[in-house]
Order: structure tokens, then sequence, then C-alpha cells
């Protein structure tokens, strides 16, 4: 098998492991690992244009990157266009990986994605900025970047 194989196997176990109604879940590290070798899978950060604004994003090609807002801000109500908006920027057949701040809103834009034909769409595990500490801040637990991953500030 491949890194990329492994990798995908390792999630989809996790998935089946956790009974997760989508694909699998990954670490950051290895969604990290997928998107360097595979030039094919997306990253969909579904955090709001804000966030991405102003805290920052995965430092990853553009054409590997999808921005499709789970809630629009201000306000954060449900985006009436994210499905629209998924399907005009990826295949069903596309490996696609969800990204939020800390693993919620991307687990469920995994689980929509999948109940409307995305089978292969995974939820990339503690978030962009992870779980707060004990002062009530993100980015020292856990997360893509704590994880020491590339990201671009804002």
């Amino acid at each position: 098998m491949t890194k990329s194989a492994d990798i995908l196997a390792a999630a989809r176990l996790r998935g089946q492991d956790n009974a997760l109604p989508y694909a699998g879940a990954l670490t950051p590290q290895e969604a990290y690992a997928l998107l360097q070798s595979e030039p094919n899978v997306k990253l969909v950060d579904v955090r709001t244009n804000a966030e991405r604004d102003w805290i920052g994003r995965v430092a990853i090609p553009p054409e590997q990157h999808l921005a499709v807002e789970w809630n629009v801000y201000p306000g954060g109500t449900p985006n009436p266009d994210f499905l629209p908006q998924l399907k005009n920027a990826a295949s069903k057949d596309t490996v696609l990986l969800f990204l939020c701040r800390g693993a919620v809103r991307s687990r469920h834009a995994a689980k929509l994605a999948t109940e409307n034909g995305f089978a292969h769409s995974f939820d990339i595990l503690e978030g962009f900025e992870g779980e707060k500490d004990a002062d009530g801040h993100r980015k020292n637990v856990n997360g893509w970047c704590k994880a020491g991953l590339p990201w671009i500030g804002a």
C-alpha cells in the first residue's frame, strides 16, 4: 500500500470504529501528508470568511483549498448555499477533507456531504485552532496550528 492508501485506510477504520456517518476522520498531520502526496484531494475549509481573514488559513496550494462557509458571518446563520457551492467546487468522487475551527462544523459538513453523494468525505480531527486551554485560548492544546503545520496568519 502507498502512504496515501495507508492514511485513508486508517481514517476509514477510525470512522468505522466510531460509527461516523461519513467516510472517516484524519488527524491534522495525516490530512497534511495526504494533501502533499495527492494533488486531487481537496481541503474544504468550512469556517467563515471572517475567520479565514482574521485568524488565518492553511497554507496549501490554492487548487486544493475550497472555502465553503458552513455558517455565514455576521450572524452565524446556516449557509443556504453550502451544498450548491460544494457541488460547484468538487465532483462527488473527490476525496474531501473538511476543516473548521475545532472540528464541530466540519463533522456536520462531512455528514451532509456524505448524505448528498460525496462518498469520500472525511473530517479533520481537532480543527484549525483546536480545543480551548484552561485559560480559554486556542492553538495551545491541539489542532492544525498546534501541530506546526503550515498556515498563513491574518
